[in-house]
């Protein structure tokens, strides 16, 4: 480091494009860090989603979730199972030691589960087995509404809404919950089916049947080849009553003998409201990794288009926006950023009262901060509330560095009476071990916190790396810009010696004195010094178990909130509707 403060003196040019090289990266690096809430964290938790329509919770139990954790169970590294068996739903969640690789461990449970389909029944719907991921939390809600029955609005919602919105750039799915979608049903009557020897199943596979349009084979001729299908679609609802289901005494038996058709609704199992007014609400997710303020802004961007082409008295609007509060957090931590700058500038100046002196430990701040947007965006980081504030606190540390060097420079130009540039060469080569001894001591610090083995240090991953990297730029800062514009500055002003750095009058002698005297006590009472100090390290852990422990802060405001009820198993759909 000493050649490196030597070689920066002499040829300042260098210094400066060394250190002006690593904030063009950081500048460019910033314009394209995405930007979110939270860091996009993989945990080693395994869903296993299966359907068994019609069965009661008891029957899923026993059919179904017991025999997926029976073969489950074995696999290595599970830190806990949990299942949720429900209406024709069963639920096995899996979480795995966090040493385990996420893909290795859904890659484990997508395998055992393929091989447990034996043994569970025929007409279960296949399995979903899909990873726990940050980023598939619905990042805006939006609510349609109108003077329009629920089905109108959902098709609107489904094939107008949906798909402009999923055409967005980032957006992975629009999910759309609270509606009425068009559905043919067919209303059989027992005691008809009950003359005719005749079951449900076999009415189902009948229709399967003929409502279906499958490929017929090619025709080769001469000079043309034809491909051939069998349209067997129904084209009109009404047409169902037409279909033949069965044969008796040689008798075609048809949908309207035993029933009748309707050109209906689903079967509804949500609702949505919006004021009191039953509305379709959309649920849209980003893409993974893709930027959560970027995706919302371009939802935004297509909400006036579709607007224009819905009926005048349909109406969308945005009830849930994750950007705003995002938006909000970021804009408070960088304003905060920006204040914390300007104090621990006007801090120096306070205490070495030089303009020149603040203008080159001030430099570090910038010049570090900016550098390690650059180290985000090469390790895929984002701007979250987990690296924004990584940055804020270390905008009292980086300048330290500077300030020691600074310090010592300022030394030797008032007590051996050198030139700037002379007083810069010797004073950074005389402090440079001990700066470098704080900075690492700093570093072995905040990345260890990186590569804790537990949940936290997924979390912190991208706090700790981030402020290693701060400061060791803030290092390189200090033997680099610091020696080569404090003997460029301080040559330049009115004499060497800094005005009234060495004064011993005023606030700044009376602070000396006190300072003086207190040491000059602890040294006489030595072993008092030592039982205070011996008291107050054992009294933290009597205070250390007061105080309350919970792993993210409990207290965040976003201006809204949720209530959530929950009732007995059996209650219908219209029985909770009529609750809310």
């Amino acid at each position: 480091m000493q050649t490196l403060a030597e070689i920066c003196i002499r040829r300042p040019i260098f210094a400066l494009m060394l250190v002006l090289a690593l904030v063009v990266a950081g500048a460019a690096g910033y314009v394209r860090l995405n930007v979110d809430r939270s860091p996009s964290v993989e945990l080693p938790t395994v869903f296993v989603n299966t359907s068994l329509p019609g069965a009661s919770p008891v029957e899923v139990e026993s059919l179904v979730t017991q025999r997926l954790e029976q073969n489950l169970n074995t696999l290595e590294g599970i830190n806990e199972m949990r299942s949720i068996s429900s209406l024709g739903r069963s639920f096995v969640i899996l979480t795995f030691k966090l040493h385990r690789d996420p893909n290795t461990a859904a890659e484990d449970v997508r395998n055992r589960v393929a091989a447990t389909l034996s043994e569970l029944p025929a007409d279960i719907d296949p399995p979903l087995v899909s990873k726990f991921d940050v980023d598939s939390a619905p990042v805006m809600s939006l609510a349609m509404s109108g003077d329009r029955p629920v089905r109108e609005l959902t098709e609107m919602a489904e094939r107008l809404v949906k798909q402009t919105l999923e055409r967005a750039e980032g957006v992975g799915e629009v999910e759309a919950t609270g509606g009425m979608p068009r559905t043919i049903n067919i209303w059989l009557d027992a005691d008809r089916l009950a003359a005719y020897r005749l079951s449900v199943t076999e009415i189902r596979n009948a229709i399967a049947r003929q409502n279906a349009t499958i490929p017929g084979g090619n025709v080769t001729g001469a000079l043309q080849e034809r491909t051939l299908r069998t349209v067997g679609r129904v084209a009109d609802p009404r047409g169902f009553d037409d279909l033949v289901v069965a044969t008796r005494d040689g008798r075609a038996i048809r949908i309207r003998d035993v029933g009748r058709t309707e050109d209906g609704t689903r079967e509804q199992r949500t609702t949505a409201r919006l004021n009191g007014r039953p509305c379709v609400q959309l649920e849209v997710r980003r893409q993974s990794g893709a930027n959560t303020v970027a995706v919302i802004e371009a939802i935004k961007a297509r909400l006036p288009e579709l607007l224009a082409q819905l009926p005048p008295d349909v109406k969308i609007e945005v009830i849930r926006d994750q950007s705003r509060y995002i938006q909000e957090a970021l804009g408070e931590i960088r304003l905060h950023l920006v204040l914390g700058s300007v104090l621990a500038s006007l801090v120096v100046l306070a205490f070495m009262r030089s303009w020149r002196a603040t203008v080159i430990a001030a430099v570090a701040i910038p010049a570090s901060v900016i550098a390690t947007f650059g180290m985000m965006w090469v390790l895929k980081f984002t701007l979250n509330s987990v690296t924004m504030l990584a940055l804020v606190l270390m905008v009292g540390i980086v300048i330290d560095d500077a300030i020691v060097v600074l310090e010592n420079i300022f030394r030797w130009v008032e007590e051996k009476k050198v030139s700037a540039a002379e007083a810069a060469r010797g004073a950074t080569a005389e402090i440079g071990l001990a700066v470098m001894a704080t900075t690492f001591s700093l570093v072995v610090i905040f990345v260890p916190v990186s590569f804790m083995s537990s949940l936290a240090g997924r979390f912190l991953f991208q706090f700790g790396l981030t402020s290693a990297v701060a400061v060791l730029v803030s290092l390189l800062v200090s033997f680099t810009l610091t020696p080569m514009m404090s003997a460029r500055l301080f040559a330049s002003g009115k004499g060497a010696a800094l005005p009234g750095h060495g004064s011993r009058d005023g606030l700044y002698g009376w602070m000396e004195r006190g300072y003086v005297r207190l040491l000059g006590w602890s040294m006489r009472h030595r072993a008092w010094v030592a039982a205070g100090t011996a008291l107050v390290l054992f009294s933290s852990l009597p205070i250390y178990a007061l105080v309350k422990q919970e792993f993210t802060p409990g207290n965040t405001d976003e201006g809204e909130f949720e209530v959530s009820l929950g009732s007995r198993e059996g209650t219908s759909l219209p029985a909770m509707d009529e609750v809310m």
